[in-house]
């Protein structure tokens, strides 16, 4: 008896390990439920229901009737998506630098019955399929490949696993490279390059920095002489358009003036000459060119060392010739030397014959007072 229970408990002990290994290896799959005539099938699973050892019918999520002893629901099927990791695994890659590579593999059921039929264990396969095809994607690429091209690998793998795995009934959803690890030696020269590599676009960050420096300064200096010399453009420019304006205010003023000067002048010609036909107008102008010619005894008293003497004080063209000789006489001082000299010469001369004749003219009427 002892024996006996010895041999049961043995048996159960290795059903249930037989159990929970189907769990861990297949867990996707549970095989054998009990028929409990009516079922219910959870959200995100389904019955494979058997007749008479056939495929009979795959039951959703719900509720459905089977009659005992006909019908048994052979698989329990999880058509949730799963994730599985896959483990590290050595591979070499095209230029022979050994890595270890893992991933994680992203699967669910499409297909029920041939995920109930198609293969013992379909998750098995598929894991050691993913496996298989990452080393031989990774055999075909180079290091810096890999390490700068995951995407383009992780497509790769997951073409190759979606082929295999419809036979299965399942459906790869996507598959990611988890780790790239090279051997130590790869990893110290990935280091030295990696740090050579910084130290060269530190080299090159400043390099451009000091050219773009240099440019900026060079544009900022070629402005401010541009904007300089615009500036001394435009004052030099206003400056010239100023003295011009100034001249022509100038010479329009000095027209202005000369202009009203002459039209004063005309129009007291015209009054004179208005006045000189009136009664007494004659005696007015001389009485008036006599004040002038005081004047201007005075004047060239001041200014002019020549003397003017008239021996006939009455007589109106003697008293005229004076006055224009006085009028040279003020003129000369305006003049050059030159012409002054000239001047005063051709009057030394005219004045002698005037005094000499006034002389012989008056000695009769001398000789007449002093008898």
């Amino acid at each position: 008896n002892n024996n006996n229970n010895n041999n049961i408990n043995n048996n159960n002990i290795d059903v249930i390990l037989l159990i929970i290994i189907l769990e861990v290896i297949h867990p996707i799959v549970a095989i054998r439920k009990m028929n409990t005539i009516l079922n219910i099938v959870p959200q995100g699973k389904c019955f494979v229901v058997e007749r008479f050892g056939r495929l009979h019918h795959i039951y959703q999520s719900g509720f459905f009737f089977a009659i005992p002893l006909v019908d048994q629901i052979a698989y329990v099927i999880d058509v949730r998506e799963r994730a599985m990791d896959i483990l590290p695994q050595a591979a070499i890659t095209r230029d022979n630098v050994s890595v270890q590579v893992s991933g994680n593999l992203f699967v669910r059921v499409e297909n029920p019955e041939l995920a109930a039929y198609g293969a013992t264990n379909p998750l098995y396969s598929v894991t050691q399929h993913a496996q298989s095809a990452m080393r031989s994607a990774i055999g075909e690429m180079e290091l810096d490949e890999i390490l700068h091209g995951r995407a383009k690998l992780n497509s790769i793998i997951k073409g190759t696993l979606q082929e295999a795995a419809v036979a299965w009934g399942l459906e790869v959803r996507r598959y990611e490279l988890t780790e790239i690890s090279p051997d130590e030696q790869i990893r110290i020269a990935m280091d030295k390059q990696a740090a050579a590599e910084r130290d060269r676009r530190e080299h090159v960050l400043r390099a451009e920095g000091a050219k773009r420096k240099a440019e900026l300064e060079s544009e900022g200096v070629k402005i401010a002489l541009k904007n300089e010399s615009e500036g001394n453009l435009i004052r030099v420019t206003n400056e010239s358009e100023a003295n011009k304006l100034e001249i022509l205010r100038e010479a329009e003023g000095l027209a202005e003036s000369i202009r009203i000067k002459a039209d004063a002048q005309a129009e007291g010609i015209r009054v004179v000459a208005a006045a000189m036909q009136q009664t007494g107008g004659i005696e007015a102008a001389r009485l008036a060119l006599a004040k002038d010619y005081v004047a201007m005894y005075g004047e060239m008293g001041q200014q002019s060392n020549t003397m003017i003497f008239n021996d006939r004080p009455a007589d109106v063209s003697a008293l005229m010739t004076q006055v224009v000789t006085a009028l040279n006489a003020a003129n000369k001082l305006d003049q050059p030397p030159q012409q002054q000299l000239q001047q005063h010469n051709l009057l030394e001369a005219e004045p002698a014959t005037t005094t000499t004749t006034s002389t012989m003219e008056a000695s009769p009427s001398e000789t007449k007072q002093n008898e």
